[in-house]
């Protein structure tokens, strides 16, 4: 069950909240449990006993690492931990990879192949499994004690509004919230955070959705008969699928996280107005990034290395493993990887570059270096990847096949000013108009009326197509 769908906007989202505020404040976080279960069950229901077995587990080894006399006997239970997690993961994940890389190499020198039954990915696997692993890592290192409540421990890890995309939410974020919230929710944040809800869903049903079948239409497009403004065109238009989508499923989360009484930290902070790679990675997927940079780069040693060559290797490492968590296929390998020479780069020379370049011309550059990573990110390919790539480069002007709706050229438009009207002061405080504002009566009843309006917008488009991709769900 995703956001963006009718079976969860008409029935579960309106009744689990109905039914959330009328229960007894001892009873509202089992009922969340209860309800986030169903959720999941509903799209896997034969993978949420996995989950909760390796949840179960979880808790208990935490526990016992935690109350470990020795720093030994710590280790190995949080060893044991890491294993169950990762182990999990990568069986899902990345076995099919394996064995279809290995039997390619075996293809080489004998007709003999492994023989192995295709593993499906469970939803969202990556993002709850990372949780865990914040869990277990940070009761180690003693950040925060374990829970001593079972069913909270599962709330935390399979909340569903950020279950199947995030945000990724490490437990000392909202450690005092799980109980200290209850009976503290108030109407405001109820409103506020369905004001959120409905910005998020017209990013993504609206924009993301209209971008999305143009950029499918060109991708699967072969690249002899793309001419080099179609190329462009589909590059930009998943440029601009990729971040509405994700961005507007994380406002989802967080606005039904402020619903249920939760602040969850922000995902996103206009990513495209970045004036070099690695400020685009404080802004894009901060959740991640957060993750990345304390569970993989600090222990790698950081900024605090020996020598300039070991930090720029840990920095290419991180995003190469970035890579790798984003799809077990080569194109998201060498996303990581590029990103990661990007970062390197800037590190030697092109942040001074830019220093003199002024503002505007960094964002146009880091832009468009986005923009060309993500082709291999959409790619089902790298063959097709390069090539594509290359086409935008071949000055192939051959008459466009593709005919141009009118609701494209206008969301097309409204991706553009969205993703860069912060650049400017003006734009700035409008947006902090929506995200920020502090409402009055009258505020509060424009927001309601528009934010009606919009969902309902939403839920006709929905309804009215089978076209509703979600390009984090297999993450």
């Amino acid at each position: 069950m995703v956001f963006s769908s009718v079976i969860f906007l008409v029935y579960f989202f309106p009744v689990v909240f109905t039914l959330y505020f009328l229960m007894p404040k001892s009873a509202k976080n089992l009922f969340l449990l209860i309800a986030s279960i169903a959720f999941y069950m509903w799209g896997a229901p034969k993978f949420i006993f996995a989950i909760l077995a390796t949840t179960t587990l979880d808790f208990y080894l935490v526990k016992i690492l935690y109350n470990s006399s020795t720093e030994k006997k710590r280790k190995l239970f949080l060893v044991l931990s890491l294993c169950l997690n990762v182990g999990m993961l990568f069986y899902f994940k990345y076995c099919n990879f394996f064995i279809d890389n290995a039997n390619a190499i075996l293809h080489l020198f004998t007709e003999k192949q492994i023989h192995w039954t295709k593993v499906i990915l469970p939803i969202g696997i990556s993002f709850y499994t990372f949780e865990s692993l914040t869990y277990v890592i940070d009761v180690y290192r003693k950040v925060h004690k374990p829970l001593n409540n079972f069913w909270q421990y599962q709330m935390y890890i399979l909340m569903f509004p950020k279950l199947i995309a995030g945000p990724i939410i490490r437990y000392h974020e909202i450690s005092d919230q799980i109980t200290g919230r209850l009976g503290k929710e108030t109407v405001d944040d109820a409103l506020t955070g369905f004001f959120r809800f409905v910005i998020g869903l017209s990013k993504k049903v609206l924009i993301a959705n209209t971008m999305a079948a143009l950029a499918d239409d060109i991708f699967k497009t072969n690249i002899s008969d793309l001419s080099t403004p179609m190329a462009w065109l589909g590059m930009l238009a998943y440029t601009f699928q990729i971040y509405f989508d994700f961005s507007g499923y994380s406002d989802m989360a967080i606005g039904m996280g402020k619903m249920l009484g939760f602040k969850f930290p922000e995902n996103f902070n206009n990513p495209y107005t970045s004036g070099s790679i690695t400020e685009f990675w404080r802004r894009w997927h901060m959740t991640l990034g957060s993750w990345m940079k304390n569970y993989l780069y600090i222990p790698l040693g950081g900024n605090k290395v020996d020598s300039k060559k070991r930090l720029y290797f840990n920095l290419w490492l991180v995003f190469l493993l970035s890579g790798f968590w984003h799809g077990a296929a080569w194109t998201f390998i060498f996303w990581g990887v590029y990103h990661g020479l990007l970062l390197v780069l800037e590190r030697l020379f092109l942040l001074k570059v830019y220093e003199k370049l002024g503002k505007i011309i960094p964002i146009l550059i880091t832009f468009i270096l986005v923009a060309f990573g993500w082709v291999f990110f959409r790619a089902d390919t790298f063959k097709y990847a390069a090539k594509f790539i290359l086409k935008l480069f071949s000055f192939d002007f051959k008459p466009m096949y593709i005919f141009l709706q009118n609701d494209f050229i206008f969301y097309f438009i409204i991706a553009i000013l969205f993703s860069f009207i912060t650049i400017f002061d003006f734009g700035k405080k409008f947006q902090n108009l929506f995200y920020n504002s502090t409402y009055g009566n009258f505020g509060y009843l424009v927001g309601v009326l528009a934010s009606l309006s919009f969902f309902m917008i939403c839920l006709a488009s929905i309804t009215s197509s089978t076209f509703n991709p979600f390009i984090y769900f297999r993450f």
